[in-house]
C-alpha cells in the first residue's frame, strides 16, 4: 500500500505501524521483552482520584490483570459512567499488593504506578472504538493494539486491516467462572512454564486459576509432586513464593523429598496443589518409593496416596485450600474410578470446595488409531481430569442435607 504524501491527513498507514516492531528473528540470543496495553476501568467517583495519584488500584476480580503490568506498558483508564477513554500512560516499576493503602481506603490493594503524558488526552464515546477495533476493555492488548489506542486519542488513527491482531489472547488466561475448564494449550505468556514434553505435565492454566482465587501475592505455595516444575514457573511469574518438591528432581528449584515426608514446618503453607499419578500408567521414574509404580487396582496405591493426604492436612494452614488434579484409569479392560476414591479419601481430613472437570486436549491417546480402537473395542477414551478442591478447617462441618435451604421456583 503506498503512504500518503498529506502529513495533514490523520490516517497513518499499516506499514508504518509494522515498522515499529522487531522481528524476533532479528535477535534470538538476548529476546526483547514484549510491550502490551492495559486499559482499567474508574467511574466518576474514581477517575479523579485516580489520575492525581499516577494510579491504578483494583479489586480481586481485576487483580490478575494488574499484575500481568510490567515496566513500561501502555495504560489507559475508561470511565464507564461517561464512556470516556484517557490516555496515553506507561507503567512504572512493578505491581503492588498492599492493604494498607490509604486510597479508597484500602478497599482496592491491588495496584500499579503510572507516568501521565504531558498532557492527558481523552475519547469520548469511547465504547465506539472498541466496537470498530474488535476489543474490549477487558483484553490485554498486543502492542500494536496499544498503539492503535494510542493514535486515536492523539487523533491520528492508524489503519486497522481485517486481521487486526490487536489482543494478545494467551498473555495471560481467563480467570473461569464455571466448573468446566477448557485450555486449549499446555502453557500460556512470553514464557514457558514446566515442559510440555514431559509425561502428564500439568496445564499451566490451572495453578494460574488456582492461585489467582485462592492465595495473593506473597503467598506461600507448595506441590509435593513438581514434576517439570509448571507450579514455580507460574507462582514465580504472579509474584508467589513457592517451594516444591519431587521424590526424582527434574531441575535445580525442585529439591528431592517424598510426598509423604516433607521438610516443612506445621501449618506454614498457603495452599498446596498437587498433579499426582493415577496409576502405574505413565512411567516417571525407577525409583523404588515412587508411588506412580504402583497399580491403581491395588489398595496400596490408595494407602499411599492417604499418607500424602495426611502430610499436606499438616503442612497447610487453617482454612487454606489443598487442590488435587486426578484422572481415573482404563486398562487392560478394568476401569478404576480413581477420582472418586481419591475424592472419597480426601473428605476424610478435610472439609469439600468444589470439583472442576478439567478437559484433557494433549494425551498420546488422542490419535485417530486410539479413537479407532475405542470404538472398535467398546471402551471410553479419558476425557477429563477431576480438580478436587478441598479447605483445611477445624470448623464444624455443616451437613447441606441438614442445612434448610429455601430454593426459588419458576413457572415452565
Amino acid at each position: 500500500m503506498k503512504k500518503t504524501e498529506n502529513k495533514s491527513n490523520p490516517l497513518i498507514e499499516e506499514e508504518e505501524l509494522l515498522n515499529k516492531f522487531v522481528s524476533d528473528s532479528d535477535n534470538k540470543d538476548t529476546p526483547k521483552p514484549r510491550t502490551h496495553g492495559f486499559i482499567f476501568a474508574c467511574t466518576n467517583k474514581s477517575e479523579s482520584e485516580l489520575i492525581s495519584n499516577s494510579l491504578i488500584v483494583t479489586g480481586k476480580p481485576y487483580a490478575n490483570k494488574v499484575f500481568a503490568v510490567k515496566e513500561g506498558d501502555f495504560i489507559f483508564l475508561y470511565n464507564l459512567d461517561t464512556d470516556t477513554l484517557f490516555g496515553t500512560f506507561r507503567a512504572v516499576g512493578e505491581p503492588f499488593f498492599d492493604k494498607s493503602i490509604r486510597i479508597f481506603n484500602g478497599k482496592y490493594p491491588y495496584g500499579i504506578k503510572f507516568e501521565k503524558p504531558d498532557e492527558i488526552k481523552k475519547i469520548s464515546k469511547a465504547s465506539l472504538l472498541f466496537k470498530k477495533i474488535n476489543i474490549s476493555w477487558k483484553d490485554i492488548l498486543t502492542e500494536k493494539g496499544a498503539l492503535v489506542i494510542k493514535s486515536h486519542i492523539e487523533n491520528r488513527p492508524l489503519f486497522i486491516p481485517t486481521n487486526n491482531n490487536l489482543i494478545d489472547e494467551l498473555y495471560r488466561p481467563q480467570i473461569s467462572s464455571t466448573t468446566l475448564w477448557d485450555f486449549p494449550i499446555q502453557s500460556y505468556g512470553d514464557v514457558a512454564k514446566g515442559n510440555n514434553k514431559y509425561p502428564g505435565v500439568t496445564p499451566a492454566f490451572i495453578i494460574y486459576n488456582l492461585i489467582w482465587r485462592y492465595t495473593e501475592p506473597g503467598d506461600l505455595v507448595c506441590d509435593p509432586m513438581a514434576g517439570s516444575g509448571t507450579t514455580i514457573d507460574v507462582c514465580k511469574e504472579e509474584r508467589r513464593r513457592v517451594v516444591a518438591f519431587d521424590i526424582v528432581p527434574t531441575r535445580e528449584d525442585i529439591i528431592q523429598a517424598d510426598a509423604r515426608n516433607l521438610p516443612l514446618q506445621d501449618n506454614s503453607v498457603d495452599m498446596v496443589f498437587i498433579d499426582s499419578p493415577y496409576g502405574d500408567n505413565i512411567k516417571y521414574n525407577n525409583h523404588p518409593e515412587n508411588i506412580g509404580n504402583l497399580p491403581a487396582t491395588s489398595d496400596k496405591f490408595f494407602e499411599e496416596l492417604e499418607k500424602v493426604m495426611v502430610e499436606c492436612k499438616r503442612i497447610l494452614k487453617e482454612e487454606k485450600i489443598l487442590a488435587w488434579l486426578i484422572g481415573d484409569q482404563w486398562a487392560k479392560g478394568i476401569f478404576v474410578p480413581v477420582g472418586f476414591k481419591v475424592y472419597d479419601l480426601l473428605t476424610k481430613y478435610f472439609v469439600p470446595v468444589d470439583v472442576v472437570c478439567v478437559v484433557r486436549r494433549n494425551q498420546s491417546s488422542n490419535t485417530p488409531f486410539w479413537h479407532s480402537k475405542a470404538i472398535q473395542h467398546n471402551f471410553f477414551l479419558r476425557g477429563y481430569k477431576h480438580l478436587i478442591i478441598v479447605k483445611k478447617s477445624s470448623k464444624a462441618y455443616i451437613n447441606p442435607h441438614k442445612k434448610k435451604i429455601e430454593w426459588n421456583f419458576y413457572e415452565r
